[in-house]
């Protein structure tokens, strides 16, 4: 009995020390790209990063009933207001002109795009790359946020990709 006792006292505090170490996707979100994203609902979640390196994708959106999310991204000199520029065209979606494409670099494992299309909106874009001298599109390697507000659903995509 007392083993019995002993082996559940320790997988009650294995499962309590894991648990703490779970955040949702809003706090990811808020954190991320210095918003309060607390109030969303959560449409979408998925997390390919894992394995000794880290890399994988993220990708997260949210919607939200209300524009005080949209308020505060007004207010953030941060975010810019849509047409995307260039960069976050091809990371996002891809350019394809007469001599070529670029990206898209946020897709999912069968290579369709994560976000789906936007006319009006905000977005954002955080360059986690140690060499933030060169151009993103010209590099190897990716380490990069971008935030997307969505301002005619009020849906904001939350995209990180390491490689």
């Amino acid at each position: 009995m007392r083993k019995i006792l002993y082996v559940l006292t320790v997988i009650i505090i294995i499962f309590t020390l894991s648990a703490c170490g779970s955040r949702s996707s809003q706090d990811i979100v808020s954190d991320e790209l210095d918003i309060n994203a607390s109030t969303g609902i959560e449409l979408s979640n998925e997390d390919t990063h894992g394995g000794f390196h880290g890399d994988g994708t993220t990708y997260i959106a949210l919607s939200f009933d209300d524009d005080t999310v949209l308020d505060e991204i007004k207010e953030n000199s941060n975010w810019n207001a849509f047409p995307l520029d260039k960069t976050v065209q091809a990371l996002v979606y891809g350019i394809s002109d007469e001599t070529g494409s670029i990206g898209p670099f946020l897709t999912d494992g069968n290579g369709n795009v994560l976000v789906p299309e936007i006319t009006n909106g905000f977005y954002r874009l955080i360059d986690r790359h140690t060499d933030k001298g060169t151009d993103i599109l010209s590099r190897t390697s990716f380490n990069f946020t971008v935030g997307l507000y969505d301002t005619d659903t009020n849906t904001l995509y939350f995209c990180k990709l390491d490689t």
